[in-house]
């Protein structure tokens, strides 16, 4: 038995759609179907989420946003009338909006996460009633009606232990299942959406409640790729990755699967097959617990921006009993989060992502370390990329890290920090921005070659 997921540029037209039908009734073990909302059908478009989110934002502040409200019923009914689907649907959704934007308002959190979620709910009705029309027995399903049940937080939902049990009913019904992705019920009864994305996460959760065999996740890309394609021409395809490794890719840049949705396969053991909605026959790429590490030592090179670094140096820091402990409560006093904590005898250098960090919360925070922590030095850098170098054979092959160091010395790419994690899956570097792009290339020429795009 399969779960398929498929992601919003491959529902955001009618023939699109039609692709979709076509894959998911072509193999009769596809049982459950996970639907983002339309996506963008050109490069200039709007996402439907993007547009709801801003009839949300406009409505909580003026109570009104007639013409967001009907460019997004717009969106479906484009799509509707592409496929004949007639008027009932369109009225049915058209109502739904309205009534869900006219709503309480007195919670703007728990307000904004119903409305972002009708994306992907009113998507889901659409595609069950296209399903149906094409005379194939299919059922929308709503998360509450089948149990999916999460934490009360807002944009950042965690789901209950109980919902798996209670989506696992759900192998009892007739015909296909239509789900909406990206959202689950709080205990109260509310919509709390999962984070950005997260129709990836909804996908890998009802592949591990119904136990299945396989979640297939459709985009629009043959395959995740070695490195980001337009740094590299033409860049090498992977057919298989470890949960472990496609973690550390997403966490870095990699946008093809959402770095939070792996868990519940993984939990599960569920293997996770990433492919084409545009080239179904293509092989695509399969996420699995374990392979063979025939393929070198690196599997892929991910790269993302917007971080800084707090460097924190104190003679005899190694000797001070809860330095460390207490460095990283100063962060959590001021609401920062931390990615990295690379450390030497006596200095540490905490990463974090800059755009929490505003220009007095930062003085404060250098204030309180020099204040608290009697440190000699603190300095803050901005403007920093991350390159992680990921593959589970880098523990078993020397000199790895040699190599990355001497490729990015010889295209004299300054390292501002190093850490390898101590599953030894990745490495890190951390490089200014504005040598990201020269920095990945010249490590994509020494693991894998290739024609670099300049």
């Amino acid at each position: 038995m399969k779960v398929v997921k498929f992601g919003g540029s491959s529902l955001a037209s009618g023939a699109q759609l039609d692709k979709v039908f076509h894959i998911v009734t072509s193999d009769p073990a596809r049982k459950a179907v996970v639907v983002s909302a339309p996506g963008k059908r050109y490069a200039e478009d709007t996402k439907v989420t993007d547009l709801l989110i801003a009839c949300a934002e406009q409505y909580l502040a003026s109570g009104s946003a007639p013409e967001l409200a009907e460019a997004v019923v717009e969106r479906y009914a484009l799509i509707a009338n592409e496929l004949q689907l007639g008027q009932s649907i369109i009225e049915k959704i058209r109502n739904d909006l309205f009534t869900l934007l006219e709503g309480d308002k007195s919670n703007p959190e728990q307000y904004l996460d119903a409305v972002k979620a009708s994306g992907e709910d009113n998507n889901a009705k659409l595609i069950a009633a296209y399903f149906r029309y094409k005379g194939v027995k299919a059922e929308y399903v709503n998360p509450k009606d089948a149990g999916l049940f999460v934490t009360n937080e807002p944009g950042n939902a965690q789901v209950l232990p109980e919902s798996y049990q209670n989506l696992y009913r759900l192998r009892e019904r007739d015909g296909l299942i239509i789900f909406p992705g990206f959202f689950g019920f709080s205990k109260d009864g509310d919509v709390i959406t999962f984070s950005r994305s997260g129709s990836d996460i909804t996908g890998s959760i009802l592949a591990n409640g119904l136990q299945a065999d396989l979640y297939e996740n459709f985009t629009d890309v043959d395959a995740v790729y070695s490195v980001n394609p337009s740094f590299v021409e033409n860049p090498k395809e992977i057919s298989e990755l470890t949960y472990r490794e496609m973690r550390e890719l997403s966490y870095a840049g990699f946008s093809v699967f959402h770095d939070e949705a792996l868990i519940p396969a993984f939990r599960a053991g569920i293997p996770v097959q990433i492919k084409n909605t545009n080239n179904p026959s293509a092989e695509g790429t399969r996420v699995v617990s374990k392979r063979d590490n025939t393929n070198g030592p690196v599997v892929g090179i991910a790269s993302d921006t917007g971080f800084c670094s707090i460097y924190i140096s104190k003679y005899l820091m190694n000797r001070e009993i809860g330095f460390g402990r207490r460095a990283l409560h100063i962060l959590e006093e001021h609401g920062l989060t931390y990615e990295h904590v690379p450390s030497g005898i006596d200095d540490m250098t905490i990463i974090l992502r800059q755009g929490q960090m505003d220009a007095a919360t930062e003085r404060s925070v250098i204030k309180r370390i020099e204040e608290d922590l009697h440190a000699d030095e603190v300095i803050v850098e901005h403007h920093l990329a991350l390159i992680m170098v990921v593959g589970e054979a880098m523990r078993h092959n020397v000199g790895t890290t040699a190599r990355a160091a001497k490729a990015l010395s010889e295209a004299q790419v300054n390292i501002e920090m190093i850490n390898q994690g101590s599953s030894e899956v990745s490495m890190m570097f951390g490089v200014k921005e504005a040598e990201e792009r020269k920095a990945v290339q010249a490590l994509y020429q020494e693991f894998f070659a290739g024609v670099l795009i300049s």
